[in-house]
């Protein structure tokens, strides 16, 4: 009996994923637990594994296409055993000669339809191998696929595969080239390719758009000197990493400084609901994350009762984890504030946009030496621009402002962080 390939359950807020890859064509053989397609949803990325070893025999759902949790987006069977088709009735007793000559026909259809399913095994494959783009350009100057050598990651044939090797028939037939400048150039069209936005990206759109719409938001900056953080790393990164196995970053730091300074502008803390302010008397920070397809932001759940190691290590597997869509749903929900650093891509100063329904969000950017006046002296200092992007409903200016005060105090002397003072 064929097995059915379900879209698995995601999530209780998720009821749609898209089929982002296929790692089978119809007719592949599988091993069991094997991942035989990726799921995107508008959150994470899910991988399907097979139930067992066998044969993929039917794709229902292709790339790109939308299914509901619970559809059925192909078909396999085990053992390599294809018994979803209808059992043959045994033909009645006839003539020798007949049932030879039938046996004869139906071997040949039999040798034809083998090598059917074997061209469209083929072209199934090549249409996977074949990047879109590349099809175009290929297509527009008359190149068949097979003559282009490619470079891309499993074998696919990229679209700077197809230029290139455009180029090079170019220069290899020098009247052709000049025959093609005389022509006066129309707008090429493998420079444009249209792609779907992926679920994921299209659920940052609607948050990004949803906090603008709904929130009314104000940003505040300030700078910290970022002197004495640096000599205390500097003074225990061995020690640190030795004892913990884990790097001694900036991000637990501002972690740290964070929530003291949430514990002192609760507002910074909460959320509008309706027409109440909701309070909450813990700490879950999101730490914004830039992965494998895209913007995530996975939670240090009651961040307040962890220490600075279990911060790096929490932070250390997110990343990894992002990087390769490993993150789980429930990672992603919920938060009470979010740290964004910019300052990792180079950026030196930005405004940063809440997660709703959080109020408020802290932006990091690069740390850069520049001239600073300290007690009536010019000074080189490693200074860093940080932004405060908060909900103006519930949190006031003031309120604000003295949010990012505490942080760059909390900063510049970081044994306040310990005393919590």
């Amino acid at each position: 009996m064929p097995i059915e390939l379900k879209v698995p359950s995601v999530g209780e807020s998720i009821t749609e994923v898209e089929i982002s890859e296929w790692n089978k064509a119809e007719g592949d053989s599988v091993k069991r637990d094997e991942v035989v397609a990726i799921l995107e949803t508008e959150k994470v990325t899910v991988e399907l594994p097979a139930p067992g070893t066998g044969v993929i025999t039917k794709i229902l759902k292709k790339k790109g296409e939308t299914a509901k949790v619970g559809d059925v987006i192909g078909y396999m069977e085990v053992d390599g055993k294809r018994n979803n088709e209808p059992a043959q009735k045994l033909p009645e007793a006839e003539p020798q000669r007949d049932t030879e000559d039938k046996q004869e026909s139906k071997t040949g259809e039999s040798e034809k339809s083998k090598d059917a399913t074997a061209r469209d095994r083929a072209e199934a494959k090549e249409m996977v191998r074949l990047m879109p783009a590349a099809r175009r350009v290929l297509a527009e100057r008359g190149v068949k696929p097979e003559e282009v050598p490619a470079t891309g990651p499993g074998g696919r044939l990229l679209k700077e595969d197809a230029l290139r090797y455009v180029e090079r028939v170019k220069e290899s037939k020098p009247e052709q080239a000049a025959a093609e400048k005389k022509t006066p150039a129309g707008p090429d069209l493998g420079d444009e390719e249209s792609v779907p936005m992926s679920p994921l990206r299209r659920r940052i759109a609607e948050r990004l758009v949803e906090a603008q719409q709904t929130a009314a938001l104000l940003t505040t900056f300030n700078e910290i000197d970022m002197t004495a953080v640096m000599a205390l790393r500097r003074q225990y990164r061995e020690s640190f990493e030795k004892k913990y196995s884990i790097k001694l970053g900036f991000m637990s730091f501002f972690v740290k400084a964070s929530i003291e300074a949430l514990k002192l502008i609760p507002q910074v803390n909460a959320e509008v609901r309706g027409t109440d302010i909701v309070y909450r008397n813990y700490y879950d920070i999101g730490i914004a994350i830039g992965g494998g397809r895209g913007l995530v932001v996975p939670v240090l759940r009651r961040a307040e009762r962890m220490s600075f190691a279990e911060i790096e290590r929490a932070i250390d597997d997110f990343a990894r984890r992002a990087e390769a869509n490993k993150l789980n749903l429930d990672e992603l929900r919920g938060g009470t504030f979010t740290i964004t650093n910019g300052g990792i891509y180079g950026s030196l100063l930005s405004t940063p946009i809440i997660n709703p329904p959080q109020s408020g969000i802290l932006g990091m950017h690069a740390i850069q030496e520049r001239p600073v006046v300290r007690e009536g002296q010019i000074v080189i200092r490693p200074m860093m621009y940080v932004a405060l992007t908060y909900d103006h409903r519930i949190v006031d200016g003031r309120e604000a402002v003295t949010f990012l005060r505490h942080i760059k105090g909390l900063l510049e002397d970081p044994a306040r962080i310990l005393l919590e003072v």
